[in-house]
């Protein structure tokens, strides 16, 4: 350390721009691949599942009405993934998420509950 006048430690001045590490860039490069394709990915299957979960609307109103909170969705992954401690518990999260955003999307699907329990479902008059 160096000292000024008065005796007491300064910091040392630095020359040109401190240097980086490749694993800190790396990490950051991570996670913002993640917030912008994970969080895409989850964004895209909570649309899907909510429009299908809407059956009851017309077509076009229920695809409008979950494209909406989509948008929250979206910004809420990508603040969380640089919330999160490491990238790869942002990815581990993004995964989770997809994965039971997948696994709701396709049992909402017509048919989907003849596959899962092998009976078919009641005809309706």
């Amino acid at each position: 350390m160096n000292t000024n006048e008065t005796g007491t430690a300064t910091r040392p001045v630095l020359r040109g721009r401190p240097r980086v590490p490749l694993r800190a860039r790396l990490a950051v490069a991570s996670r913002a691949l993640a917030a912008v394709a994970g969080g895409y990915a989850v964004a895209a299957l909570f649309t899907a599942t909510l429009a299908l979960a809407l059956r009851s609307l017309p077509k076009d109103e229920a695809v409008k009405f979950a494209t909406m909170p989509a948008f929250l969705v979206y910004a809420a992954a990508v603040v969380w993934v640089f919330a999160t401690r490491t990238a790869r518990r942002a990815w581990l999260g993004l995964v989770i998420a997809a994965a039971l955003l997948g696994l709701a999307l396709w049992l909402l699907q017509p048919g989907a509950a003849v596959a899962v329990t092998g009976v078919p479902p009641a005809a309706t008059p």
